[in-house]
């Protein structure tokens, strides 16, 4: 997949194009100061489907860059790289695939460009695999992190939050009847009535409208005061996501590789930062599947030897919950196996700090006592130094 790189500040250019060597399946082709210059470079090659845009640049800035080229229909999919946090509602109006603040993390990068790849492939296959009529019935919708639809056309750029919300919401319940009523309460909740109605009347027919040019208006059905999200062999990412993760009930040294796979469909919490309130029970329940699973690839990481794989997937529970005793708890063994004493007391040292900054209380006595012992067993591992 090939990338190019917006940003005036060079030194960006330098430490993306570093960060994305890491990653086999992306090249980047191109890096530019400015959005006049890319423009043309995205002209004369029509084959770029990524690009990293900064927001604050002289002349033209990332926001209007991306309008542009969503106006024009380009199939270039957007991640905008900024040192500021107050875009972000703005920036998702554009449909862009992710939003990253800089310093970026390699974790981070590799999730958006994942979720990138996935959309990707996913309208690059060969036609020969694929009938036409089979093409225009594809469909593919990211919730993890996001709400993007999107077919081999292209993907929807939703007119408002809102229609997003209500898709969003109708994803959830797809295939059933939600009453209008319903809705007002969970999506326009606080209004007033009349106001709310009126809302949602607008919201629907702007949802339907943001479908409409990739041919999926009718997906949106009214039925008896309600409505209902009607989709035939859609890939929603979360869907499979937990189909996934119930095929590997249980995981042994020979299903890592494919353990490792599922854990990379999680690209983030359902519907990422949006923090739909009607959405919190199930937006929970998959980041706990999310959790139990890696624990359970941890364990057999772990068991053979493979530390510092374990180590990258516990640091990564530990930035979604750093309150999480366990995540610590096997973190703090991989310390030991590795003999890093200082990590070691690091790491519980600030996670006491931490309990008492936030909830005023201490480690489990169980952590206490396992710290001390873990101390101990690397002291003994030293080799002590011969008297003269």
């Amino acid at each position: 997949m090939k990338v190019i790189l917006v940003d005036d500040d060079v030194t960006m250019h330098l430490i993306l194009s570093k960060m994305l060597h890491k990653l086999p399946e992306v090249h980047v082709v191109g890096a530019f100061t400015d959005t006049k210059s890319a423009s043309f470079f995205l002209q004369e090659h029509t084959d770029i489907a990524l690009a990293f845009v900064d927001i604050s640049m002289k002349g033209e800035n990332g926001m209007e860059f991306a309008a542009r080229l969503g106006n024009v229909g380009s199939p270039v999919q957007i991640v905008f790289v900024t040192s500021h946090k107050d875009f972000a509602l703005e920036a998702y109006e554009l449909s862009v695939i992710d939003y990253l603040v800089k310093p970026v993390s390699q974790e981070r990068l590799q999730r958006t460009v994942h979720r990138a790849l996935q959309n990707w492939r996913a309208f690059h296959l060969p036609a020969i695999q694929v009938p036409p009529a089979q093409q225009r019935r594809g469909i593919v919708i990211t919730a993890l992190g996001d709400v993007v639809v999107s077919n081999e056309t292209g993907r929807v750029k939703w007119i408002s939050r809102k229609c997003a919300e209500l898709f969003a919401y109708l994803l959830l319940y797809r295939g059933r009847r939600i009453p209008r009523s319903k809705l007002v309460t969970d999506i326009f909740g606080g209004m007033e009535q009349a106001g709310a109605e009126s809302y949602l009347n607008t919201t629907v027919y702007q949802l339907r409208k943001s479908l409409e040019p990739l041919g999926m208006r009718e997906v949106i059905r009214s039925e008896n005061d309600g409505y209902a999200l009607e989709w035939q062999d859609a890939n929603i990412d979360y869907v499979e996501f937990e189909s996934q993760v119930k095929e590997l009930q249980t995981i042994d040294a020979s299903q890592v590789e494919n353990a490792l796979s599922v854990e990379r469909l999680y690209t983030g919490d359902l519907f990422g930062d949006k923090a739909y309130v009607w959405a919190i029970h199930e937006t929970e329940r998959y980041r706990q599947m999310y959790t139990s699973f890696v624990k359970r690839l941890v364990a057999v990481l772990i068991s053979s030897g493979d530390t510092g794989s374990a180590s990258k997937l516990l640091l990564k529970l530990n930035e979604h919950n750093p309150l999480d005793e366990s995540v610590i708890h096997h973190l703090m063994m991989i310390r030991e196996m590795t003999g890093d004493k200082k990590g070691l007391t690091v790491l519980y040292t600030d996670y006491v700090r931490l309990l008492h900054q936030e909830l005023g209380i201490r480690p489990s006595e169980e952590l206490t006592v396992l710290y001390s012992s873990l101390v101990r067993a690397i002291t003994d591992k030293k080799p002590k130094t011969a008297k003269p």
